[in-house]
């Protein structure tokens, strides 16, 4: 990350887990986090580049970054 980049308060590591699972986690990890928290999503499942967008529209979070390397996605989410 980036100096600018903010630290995550909490990091949820989904790898190798596929729909809906990582998405039925970040329900649960986001519950135990207050508004203007971040939380950092690694994944290794493609669809999360689709679902965790709308996690977050559907949600009210912000997706402040969202990169891909080596099959590895992470998402920094801001928690509104």
């Amino acid at each position: 990350m980036s100096d600018d980049t903010p630290t995550p308060d909490d990091v949820l590591d989904t790898q190798g887990l596929y729909c809906p699972e990582p998405i039925m986690m970040m329900h649960n990890k986001v519950r135990d986090l207050q508004s203007g928290q971040w939380l950092e999503v690694v994944a290794t499942d493609p669809a999360t580049q689709r679902d965790i967008p709308q996690f977050c529209s559907f949600l009210g979070h912000r997706l402040a970054s969202q990169t891909e390397a080596d099959g590895i996605f992470r998402y920094l989410i801001e928690i509104g």
